[in-house]
């Protein structure tokens, strides 16, 4: 099982990523705008600094940044949870077993996620998660895209912001219960997909046949969390004005079924 879904991921982004970059990357043309989508990773390793030079060239000929949410801001996008029920009367017995582990695995105590919305503990695990893969919010690719294009005094639009992504997560049904299922789930796939993605960054594109690749998240969170975006997002980048644009949103939003490039094209025709 763990060989087919690594082998899904190389096939699924040799599939939509042209080998011609060195990372997960699609030139779209509309009409008097040309979209250079990038596909970031939010968090990352030393050793994917600096960014390819090749990148940053692009960057330099283009007008505007565009990214989810400018990241550089700091503070914390969390404000103060309204009191929840105590958690262990909040999951499952399964659920309640997966977590217990898990903190076990990653030395946190489950109590600090006691009075927490789900969401967040979700948010907060899949953080520690990539904090000991080796990833760091100082190395993603949008952190480092948006600081070289304010060093090089470049426009930068965000497509939703902090606080639409936050509202975002609280609308979820059930306190965002089930993005923490999803993540405690599949927590060992999310890790490999993490590495696939730094080995992107780092290596040359992988080249193997198409495959697919096990979806990661429920159809409901799928449409919420990527679907719905993908088609606000389109409306927004098609409402741009005349230019160059480098366009960097989560590498997820680039693939799969009714993927960002593809919601562009098919408005386009």
């Amino acid at each position: 099982m763990r060989g087919s879904i690594w082998r899904s991921v190389h096939g699924l982004f040799s599939q939509f990523f042209p080998a011609s970059y060195r990372w997960p990357a699609q030139d779209i043309r509309l009409d008097d705008r040309l979209l250079h989508l990038v596909g970031s990773i939010h968090m990352g390793t030393r050793d994917m600094q600096p960014l390819p030079e090749r990148l940053l060239r692009q960057l330099q000929q283009a007008d505007t940044l565009i990214v989810e949410a400018d990241i550089t801001q700091g503070g914390s996008p969390f404000d103060e949870a309204d009191p929840r029920a105590p958690l262990e009367t909040r999951l499952t017995a399964a659920d309640r077993e997966r977590l217990e582990a898990l903190c076990g695995e990653l030395h946190l105590s489950p109590a600090m996620f006691d009075a927490l919305p789900t969401w967040q503990i979700a948010l907060m695990l899949q953080a520690q998660q990539a904090q000991r893969l080796g990833l760091c919010p100082d190395y993603g690719i949008d952190f480092q895209l948006l600081q070289a294009a304010k060093g090089m005094n470049k426009q930068v639009i965000e497509l939703e912001g902090a606080a639409v992504q936050i509202a975002l997560l609280k609308s979820l049904p059930d306190d965002g219960m089930a993005l923490l299922q999803d993540t405690l789930t599949h927590w060992h796939t999310n890790a490999r997909l993490l590495q696939m993605m730094v080995s992107w960054w780092l290596d040359a594109p992988p080249r193997q046949p198409k495959l697919t690749l096990p979806s990661m998240f429920s159809s409901a969170l799928n449409d919420a969390l990527i679907t719905h975006r993908n088609a606000q997002w389109r409306d927004r980048l098609h409402a741009l004005p005349s230019g160059r644009y480098i366009v960097a949103v989560g590498v997820l939003h680039l693939y799969g079924v009714q993927n960002l490039p593809d919601m562009l094209q098919q408005q386009k025709k």
